[in-house]
């Protein structure tokens, strides 16, 4: 087997001795530190915060009550078996290569290094683990009975599950591993036990994986970069005003509302990616609400404070500042959340203000929201809010292990392997520094955003929810209505955002752009990437909106400024900030934006 890596001397012994008494000595100390954190957790805490036990033993119930599916699953797994092994014995003896049983996706990266495929005991690993992990997955799908959150649950952590147990993941049968500890005398796996202990430590005693080299950033340095000013502030936003690009401007000005569930700078990353910078280039006048990285002293700002002191109060400063009553806005994920909640307020105290508005992967209809259901009962509900209790708040390291967890491959395993396994640092990358930047969420306001969209749905029905005491309609938001949303968009999906179509009573369209939440909104125009799908009319479904949609090539970016500047005015003489009613109060990105929840 250790042809296949080419000329390698083997390890020294004695070197190689050391190094495992050393990962040993340092595995105890980690085992007794993590014993002893445990021993003085609350007694009293949920052991199954997350509900699973009770999807799998209601999942186990139902499989049993059907004895006969479950028998006839596994006498497929031991076929598959038994034709896996003939080709492996075939090969070994000098046969040729059979077409596999089972092949990762092409966009399952586990499995790139060469050995996976040319070395032969590998390959049998790889598919017998595919395999497994296909016949685990599926079995669990067809069992029949269960409730539709339930299903979904037990398919999530099934899937989390098999991610965690593949190969990859364990020095004795990862190749590219075994071969870096050979080739170190297990230098690798001492190294990769410091980025560990590190972590650890960072985490303080919650295991923080390291993303990438998190001081080669540095907000309004290298990442945040685009000239402006903070004209406005309330205790929830910073609001920025960016500095113009061209002589001549859009006379209605941009306002953009983030989420605040992560940090506005993934919109401004790099001058090349950022679309803050790039639509200030087309000629808007562009205002961003910096939102603030709440503390305790927050843990009561609702839903509703957050629509008043955030969006309506950047609304009010906007006008006074550019000198224009009309503006358009855009709402990104939870920001464009609020943002369609205030509109439909606006409109029934009569405030006319906004022009236009565009949505970015933004859910408004919860019935179809993607995997995030899977940590949205009653049972979890509650054990988060009593988790919220203590410092009126949810810590941002609960939210960013979360949506890790949706792309467990991508954003924890693949860290693993690297970190650990192959004891390599993190490669500097701007998205996974904005990625590990995570924010915390109000008490208050959390719990009402989870119970009244995700486990009640009521923002989509007439009267649904309350703010500031109006009934809120989104039916009675009739200006012109942009809907953006990524094909692949794992946390808000298209189809989800789609539905939003049915609702507004103005003007609609839906725009649909490739990969996922992230990616496929910063998606700029060079160099040309993902593509995008367009289609005047908006049918009830939307499978049948794709069917009907027409495909381009490249960003969507242009598309959406074709459309929004026929909403945008006249050109006029590009504003300064600061040189309005409201006067500069720090440069861009502001003090807010730097807070960090860590």
């Amino acid at each position: 087997m250790l042809q296949q890596f080419g000329d390698i001397k083997l390890p020294d012994p004695e070197a190689f001795s050391k190094n495992m008494v050393k990962i040993a000595a340092r595995s105890q100390q980690l085992v007794n530190d993590f014993l002893s954190r445990q021993m003085q957790a609350d007694p009293t805490a949920n052991p199954d915060p997350l509900n699973i036990g009770k999807a799998f033993l209601d999942m186990t119930t139902r499989m049993m009550q059907d004895p006969t599916k479950l028998a006839a699953a596994q006498m497929q797994l031991w076929q598959d078996y038994v034709s896996l092994w003939q080709n492996a014995t075939m090969r070994w003896l000098g046969g040729g290569l059979a077409a596999p049983l089972a092949e990762p996706d092409q966009s399952d990266k586990r499995f790139k290094d060469p050995a996976w495929r040319e070395n032969a005991i590998f390959d049998y690993i790889k598919q017998s683990y595919l395999l497994t992990a296909r016949w685990m997955q599926k079995t669990v799908q067809d069992v029949d009975g269960l409730d539709d959150k339930t299903a979904k649950k037990v398919e999530f952590y099934t899937r989390q599950f098999v991610d965690a147990l593949a190969p990859t993941n364990f020095v004795a049968t990862n190749p590219e591993v075994l071969k870096a500890t050979v080739e170190s005398n297990g230098e690798n796996l001492v190294r990769g036990l410091d980025n560990m202990l590190a972590d650890l430590e960072r985490g303080k005693g919650q295991l923080a994986i390291k993303m990438t080299d998190m001081d080669k950033f540095k907000i309004g340095e290298n990442v945040a970069v685009s000239k402006g000013k903070i004209v406005a502030q309330t205790p929830l936003m910073q609001l920025i005003q960016y500095a113009p690009s061209t002589e001549k401007v859009y006379k209605r000005p941009l306002l953009i509302v983030p989420p605040w569930i992560n940090k506005f700078y993934i919109l401004d990353l790099r001058p090349e990616n950022s679309f803050i910078k790039w639509a200030t280039d087309q000629g808007y006048t562009v205002f961003v609400i910096s939102w603030v990285n709440p503390d305790s002293k927050l843990a009561k700002k609702t839903f509703e404070d957050y629509m008043f002191e955030g969006i309506l109060a950047a609304i009010d400063a906007v006008e006074q500042a550019s000198g224009e009553r009309e503006m358009s806005i855009i709402g990104y994920c939870l920001g464009g959340t609020l943002t369609a909640a205030t509109l439909a307020y606006m409109k029934a105290k009569g405030d006319d203000r906004i022009k236009a508005a565009t949505f970015f992967t933004a859910l408004v209809d919860f019935k179809e929201a993607g995997e995030l259901q899977v940590f949205i009962d009653e049972e979890q509900l509650k054990s988060l809010e009593k988790r919220m209790e203590k410092d009126g708040y949810l810590d941002g390291k609960a939210m960013a292990t979360t949506f890790n967890m949706l792309r467990a491959n991508d954003l924890i395993w693949s860290f693993v392997v690297n970190n650990y396994l192959l004891g390599k640092e993190p490669f500097p990358f701007d998205l996974l520094y904005w990625n590990s930047d995570s924010t915390r969420m109000p008490k208050a306001m959390h719990s009402f955003y989870l119970r009244k969209m995700y486990q009640e749905n009521l923002l989509s029905k007439s009267g649904g929810i309350e703010l500031g005491g109006v009934k809120i309609d989104l039916s009675t938001v009739d200006i012109p209505v942009i809907i953006v949303s990524a094909k692949e968009d794992h946390i808000a999906p298209w189809k989800g955002t789609y539905v939003a179509t049915q609702l507004y009573g103005g003007e609609t369209r839906f725009l649909l752009g490739g990969s996922g939440h992230i990616a496929g909104i910063v998606n700029p125009p060079t160099p040309v990437k993902y593509q995008h799908w367009t289609n005047d009319k908006n049918p009830a479904k939307a499978d049948d909106w794709l069917a009907g949609a027409e495909q381009h090539p490249g960003s969507w970016w242009p598309t959406w400024d074709a459309w929004l500047s026929k909403h945008s005015g006249a050109k006029v003489k590009a504003r300064l900030p600061g040189e309005g009613k409201l006067k500069a109060i720090e440069d861009a990105p502001g003090s807010y934006v730097k807070v960090r929840a860590a």
